[in-house]
Formats: structure tokens, C-alpha cells, sequence
């Protein structure tokens, strides 16, 4: 009698790619409990969280609004861990380079927006680096483990938004706190009249196709992916594996910064606590579900924004808390990881 066993080894190729799918699935079948929990329907509650949103157009447009910013922490995130980078400090980093994109565009005050719209996006990618910066040098220089470092980063720099929106940047009108607008011409335009949708939805596509390029078309990406998978094998084939994952953190914080630039020229206009609303912790999320693919995160981005959207919709209905949304991200990040833990395992028959 034959006998299945469960031994360590790579699963086949195709397990990969469906996995995703899968997790989403699993996911859901587990939310079934909370939705149950709240007293509500399940299949009216996935209705409205799967199908309402784009039954109008109002709702397509802000799911693609909430998916913007998620296509660059995501691919942020994504390019560090290709690498073999974990970094949790998208979060620190967007809000980095929305200070940053805070404090240039009040002086870009007087400028057109072909000056203006470059500073701020250059100047957000500067502001994500500079923050990314000290917990990668850690790791190269001192071998300081990054999760912990990007975590606490994270910590850090709110204390310094609280300083500077309760400081120096305090609205000296309303004396509430939040920092000047910024000036008009450094303000993302709308992609369409009326909504909420801004130029930083196309940036996140331009990067995301940028990333794949890097990755799967250059050199440094084979470096990137070979430190990645077998960082004292890469050594041993002449790759310069520290400089490799310092290039990778900076790039991947510069990317998460420009996600703070959006979120200020495209959407608030000013800095203000709590800018983030864990957009850099969601990118994580956006990351694993998308299989660490450039592609992949953009999907990933899109499906997000869909339970976001969702959520809200699923409130007004049915009357349920809007933080189950929440709730199906989180249970999704943890189905997502287990399964890709059991790509390095497969089923062997015996007997």
C-alpha cells in the first residue's frame, strides 16, 4: 500500500504562479467566521465586496485612487525582497518623502509645473533614500538584521512629523496641525476632472514597468536575484553582494517615497498625521500576494484597492464594521506566506 510523505524539495512550477489565486480563495472561506461573527450574510457581503464597486463608475475610480499609492509601496517593497532585503520600512519611507514633497512644494511657490513636478518627485525619491539609508548600512556594514531596523525607522520618523505639524510647519491661521498647502503648480494633475485619480496613478505604472526591466532585462537584476537566492554562492561568482543589497534598500526607499509625494501633490496638498494610513505596511501585503512580480504587485495593488473600496461599500449596506476589509488583508498576508512556505516541499509517494 503506497504512502504520500511530505519531503523538502522545490514544488513543481506550476504550483507557483497559482498560489495567489489560491490564497485569495482560502481567504476568504476563513472570513467567512468574522462575517458570520458581525451577523452578516456571506455572499452579500462578498457581493458588495468583490462586485458593487464596479457597478459605478464613481467607485472604479476610487478603487484605482487607493491602488495608486499601493503600486509603489508594493513595488518598493518587492525590489528590496527580490534582493533578499526585507524591507518593513516602506512605511517610514513614503512618509519621508512626503515631508520632503511637503517642504518643496511650498517653495516651489511661483515656478510652472514643468519645474515644479520633477523637483517633487525627485525630491520624494531623495527623502524615501536618505530614510532608507542608515538601516542599510547596518546590514552591509555591521550585519544588523533590517527587519528590525526599517521597523523602528518607522517609529522614528512619525515623532518627527508630530515636532514638525505641531512646531514649525503649524497652520499659523487655524493653528491646526498641518503644514502650509503646497503651491498649485506642484500639485499632481488629474488623470480624470472631478475625481480623486492623479498623475501618481501613472507614475506607479512607469515605475512598476521600470522595476521589471531592472530585474528581468540587466545585469544588476541578475545580481539583484542571485543575492537573493544564494548570497555566498553569488560572492563566490564575483558579485559584490553588500553593494548589490545597499543599491537595492536605497532604490526600494526611493520608490516608497515617491508613494508620500502622491499622497501629498495628488491628494491632501499638505502634510498631516497619520498621512499614511499604513499604506507602507500594506505594501507588504501587495508584495507576497503579488510574488514579489513587478506585474504581479500591480495586480496585487488593484485587488487591494478593490477590498478598500469594497469595504466601504460593505459598510453602508449591510451595516457591518468597516474594518473587515482590514481584517481580509491581514488574513490574506498570513494565508499568502503559509503557502509560499510550502513551495519548498512536495509530495513523494512511496511504497
Amino acid at each position: 500500500m503506497s504512502k504520500l510523505r511530505l519531503e523538502k524539495a522545490p514544488a513543481p512550477a506550476w504550483v507557483r504562479p497559482v498560489i495567489p489565486l489560491l490564497a485569495i480563495i482560502v481567504t476568504f472561506l476563513i472570513t467567512i467566521i468574522f462575517i458570520i461573527w458581525v451577523q452578516a450574510n456571506p455572499l452579500h457581503t462578498y457581493y458588495y465586496f468583490l462586485i458593487a464597486p464596479f457597478t459605478s463608475t464613481v467607485t472604479i475610480v476610487e478603487l484605482l485612487v487607493k491602488a495608486t499609492p499601493l503600486f509603489l509601496t508594493g513595488a518598493a517593497v518587492a525590489f528590496a525582497f527580490k534582493a533578499g532585503y526585507y524591507n518593513i520600512g516602506a512605511e517610514g519611507q513614503l512618509t519621508a518623502g512626503a515631508i520632503m514633497g511637503a517642504w518643496l512644494g511650498v517653495l516651489l511657490e511661483g515656478t510652472s509645473a514643468w519645474i515644479a513636478l520633477p523637483v517633487m518627485i525627485v525630491g520624494g525619491f531623495i527623502g524615501g533614500t536618505t530614510w532608507a539609508l542608515i538601516p542599510a548600512l547596518l546590514r552591509v556594514k555591521l550585519k544588523v538584521d533590517e527587519v528590525v531596523t526599517t521597523l523602528l525607522m518607522n517609529s522614528v520618523i512619525v515623532f518627527i512629523v508630530s515636532y514638525l505639524l505641531n512646531g514649525p510647519w503649524r497652520d499659523p491661521v487655524s493653528f491646526w496641525p498641518q503644514s502650509p498647502d503646497i503651491a498649485e503648480s506642484a500639485m499632481f494633475f488629474r488623470l480624470i476632472p472631478g475625481t480623486r485619480l492623479h498623475f501618481g496613478f501613472i507614475l506607479g505604472i512607469i515605475i512598476i514597468v521600470s522595476i521589471w526591466l531592472v530585474i528581468s532585462r540587466t545585469p544588476f537584476g541578475l545580481k539583484m536575484r542571485a543575492a537573493g537566492s544564494n548570497a555566498e554562492a553569488s560572492r563566490f561568482a564575483g558579485v559584490n553582494v553588500e553593494k548589490t543589497i545597499l543599491v537595492t534598500a536605497l532604490v526600494s526607499g526611493g520608490i516608497a517615497g515617491l508613494a508620500g509625494v502622491g499622497e501629498v501633490a495628488g491628494i491632501h496638498f499638505h502634510l498631516i498625521q497619520g498621512l499614511s494610513s499604513n499604506l507602507g505596511y500594506t505594501g507588504i501585503i501587495v508584495a507576497t500576494l503579488g510574488a514579489l512580480n513587478p506585474f504581479g504587485v500591480g495586480i496585487a495593488a488593484l485587488f487591494i484597492g478593490l477590498i478598500d473600496t469594497g469595504s466601504l461599500t460593505v459598510s453602508r449596506a449591510l451595516g457591518v464594521p468597516v474594518y473587515l476589509g482590514q481584517v481580509v488583508q491581514a488574513t490574506l498576508l498570513l494565508v499568502t506566506l503559509g503557502m509560499f512556505i510550502l513551495t519548498s516541499y512536495r509530495l513523494k509517494r512511496e511504497g
